[in-house]
């Protein structure tokens, strides 16, 4: 649980870095507004303007994105209702499933070493075979 607590954490920090960021970006590239009745001399003017993108659908995007993660995260964690007994016998139906997951995959290798071995014997037989009518073509009697 530790480790989805962290990762909930993580996520929650990359959102707050993404909103200032975000905020950061469009101030940046924001115009400077003008207020009536409040005409200052010098105002500040944009010294670089990068090439107009659409900083708030990017920003908006990864914002939903990082928020539906730290959704999903939240998810995964254990329930209150999630009693030590409940994840015991939880672990313990893992367990069992686990082994009989185990037994079938003992099974399905145990006949594929059968099955290879079969296959190894048909292709000794067939190489053999193919050696005899080589001889017997040459004029040599294979021996018995």
């Amino acid at each position: 649980m530790a480790d989805r607590l962290t990762q909930l954490q993580d996520a929650v920090n990359e959102l707050a870095e993404l909103f200032c960021n975000s905020v950061g970006i469009l101030q940046q590239q924001a115009a400077p507004g003008h207020f009536p009745g409040f005409d200052r001399a010098g105002g500040r003017t944009p010294q670089h303007v990068q090439p107009a993108e659409d900083y708030a659908q990017l920003f908006a995007t990864l914002i939903g994105r990082k928020a539906k993660d730290i959704d999903t995260l939240i998810d995964s964690l254990p329930s209150e209702d999630s009693s030590t007994e409940l994840q015991l016998s939880a672990l313990e139906l893992l367990e069992r499933e686990n082994e009989a997951a185990g037994q079938r995959l003992r099974e399905v290798v145990s006949r594929g070493e059968q099955l290879l071995q079969r296959i190894q014997e048909a292709l000794h037989d067939i190489a053999q075979s193919q050696l005899d009518t080589q001889l017997l073509l040459a004029g040599h009697r294979p021996e018995p």
